[in-house]
């Protein structure tokens, strides 16, 4: 379990941890965010009603709106995803995740190089 997880609470005498968890301003809701390194399954929509559940019976006030949920996978089949979704009470999105290794040209001047961060690391963990 990752110390970056959100416990969502106690549940049934057990203890449940969400990957991310967001308030949307705007809309006055809760966003649960699921973070899987695989393809999207079925039993990722029940996994994500149950933390929405969850939030919004522990966590979230009368006057929010009900929480949403997005469930990001590495890759969906879209008729899997319709039908796991197709009896959801929630709003639930799953949505793709690309990785790469290249940073977009406006933003290479904004951020350190991979050089650059480890030797500022380097110098931060010295003793003074």
């Amino acid at each position: 379990m990752s110390n970056l997880q959100q416990p969502v609470g106690e549940v049934g005498g057990k203890d449940f941890y969400l990957d991310l968890l967001f308030y949307h301003l705007h809309l006055r809701c809760y966003v649960v965010i699921d973070l899987k390194v695989e393809e999207f399954k079925p039993e990722f929509a029940g996994k994500m009603n149950f933390y929405l559940a969850a939030v919004d019976d522990l966590v979230r006030h009368p006057d929010d709106n009900a929480s949403i949920g997005l469930i990001l996978c590495k890759e969906k089949n879209r008729i899997v995803v319709e039908f796991a979704l197709n009896t959801s009470k929630h709003p639930v999105g799953v949505a793709e995740y690309k990785f790469t290794n290249r940073l977009p040209k406006k933003y290479q001047a904004e951020l350190p190089t991979p050089k650059e961060l480890r030797e500022q690391l380097r110098k931060a963990a010295k003793p003074t």
